[in-house]
């Protein structure tokens, strides 16, 4: 169990750092499997298939940007977001030189 939590862990904090190629991933595949189920569908046109497969992944896409949105503003919500940014700022050092 503590092994599968882990990988979920790590999982997670990968698509967090890489949301939009996480995205286009998750286009990307969807298209291909549109792409695929609609070829084993005889009784189509090609360019009927293309249609569909991209009305497909672009319904895929808007879901995923969806749960990308979700995430940003529970990161947002919890302070996470703020505490992965502050490693880089040097609180010490003055905001301007005069």
């Amino acid at each position: 169990m503590a092994e599968t939590s882990n990988t979920l862990a790590s999982i997670r904090k990968s698509i967090v750092d890489h949301k939009l190629r996480s995205v286009g991933c998750l286009w990307l595949t969807g298209i291909a499997g549109s792409i695929a189920y609609n070829w084993s569908q005889p009784n189509m046109k090609t360019s009927v298939k293309i249609i569909h497969a991209r009305l497909h992944a672009q319904a895929l896409t808007l879901a995923a940007l969806a749960g990308a949105a979700v995430v940003e503003y529970y990161d947002h919500k919890t302070g996470a977001k703020a505490d992965r940014y502050t490693k880089f700022l040097d609180m010490d050092a003055p905001a301007h030189k005069d």
